[in-house]
């Protein structure tokens, strides 16, 4: 069994994608200097924490029994230090946590979680719950979140984000020296700073890790999301399943495609949830002064930073941009298409049509 086990458990949105394609990308580097991170056949833990949190997930069909037992397999035959790494388990219940830590109970245990401002988190939340197929409006997620329970939270936002509520489920019985807020740096810090953070909580040093990684869980803009919904209502009336809704929208369209367009509209917190949001980044500060835990990072950055500028609903987009966007999925889609072998020639035909009609509007 490894000596140190870091348990990273979020949240969702807080660099995590980065985060775990940079450990990958160095795990034979920083196996050398006693850190492992044992991954499977896949290079992420996302099915060890689904079978750990006993969720299904509609983009993994096949059954995940047995995986998290994998995974503590790997890490008791490690030496040193093990990182377990995945956003989902910040949903995990106080059984799960209990299983986890009974998992690795002949280890020395510490907890990581990274928290990113609440104006932040909202926006990001909403994107999130289109690239998997949602269709609710941006005022209505938001008035959602501001009314729901964040204390003892069913909504599954608040199950992943709300900071209290995740440390209380995973730190019972750990000594505050071993749990690690990290927070994320606010826009404008330099591109390598939370990098040095996670790696300051993991008790790495940066030089372990010199590959870096190109590949991070980029937001779209509001006219992209607008086009995103939009797709989505349709598509209810399709036989696409979650696996080939993962594979051309979520990974071809969005990440590829729509999250790389140039001049995006930012979303931002309406106005009416800004003093609220101030309150809650208060809350929290309280909460982690009050627990003695280990801060990584400034603690002010969990404050919000709102934008001068004159605030853009993402419920009235510009028709025209929603246009452009389209026409750059559809364009990423016809050449995905013909790159296949034999390629159906019909359907690059019918979505040339359809471009061509976008176009011409």
């Amino acid at each position: 069994m490894a000596d140190v086990v870091y348990l990273h458990v979020g949240a969702p949105k807080t660099g995590s994608t980065y985060l775990q394609d940079r450990l990958y990308a160095n795990r034979a580097e920083l196996a050398s200097h006693g850190v492992h991170y044992p991954v499977g056949l896949q290079n992420d833990m996302f099915r060890a924490a689904l079978a750990l949190t006993e969720r299904s997930w509609p983009s993994q069909p096949e059954s995940t029994e047995g995986e998290w037992e994998s995974l503590a397999s790997r890490v008791r035959r490690a030496d040193g230090s093990a990182i377990v790494s995945h956003e989902i388990m910040s949903v995990a219940k106080p059984a799960h946590v209990a299983r986890a830590m009974a998992t690795f109970e002949d280890a020395e245990i510490h907890v990581v979680y990274a928290v990113r401002d609440i104006a932040r988190q909202i926006p990001a939340g909403w994107q999130e719950g289109l690239k998997h197929g949602q269709r609710q409006s941006f005022r209505r997620f938001v008035d959602r979140v501001m009314k729901a329970d964040r204390r003892e939270p069913t909504l599954f936002f608040w199950r992943a984000q709300s900071l209290p509520d995740v440390l209380s489920r995973w730190t019972t019985g750990l000594p505050p020296e071993r749990v690690h807020v990290v927070t994320v740096p606010q826009a404008g810090s330099g591109p390598g700073e939370l990098w040095a953070r996670y790696c300051r909580a993991f008790g790495v040093d940066p030089a372990w890790a010199p590959a870096d990684t190109a590949r991070s869980n980029e937001s779209v803009g509001i006219e992209e999301a607008a086009l995103l919904r939009k797709l989505n209502r349709r598509l209810r009336s399709t036989d696409l399943d979650a696996v080939q809704y993962a594979h051309i929208v979520r990974h071809l369209m969005v990440h590829q495609t729509l999250a790389t367009r140039e001049d995006k509209r930012r979303l931002t917190l309406p106005p009416r949830a800004r003093a609220w949001a101030q309150q809650v980044a208060q809350e929290w500060i309280d909460w982690v002064e009050g627990s003695g835990v280990d801060v990584v990072g400034d603690i002010e950055d969990m404050r919000p930073v709102f934008p001068e500028a004159t605030w853009q609903n993402p419920d009235k987009p510009r028709p025209r941009q929603v246009t452009d966007a389209a026409l750059d999925a559809l364009v990423a889609i016809i050449e995905e298409t013909a790159r296949r072998p034999d390629p159906d020639r019909a359907t690059v035909a019918r979505l040339g049509r359809a471009a061509r009609r976008l176009r011409s509007r």
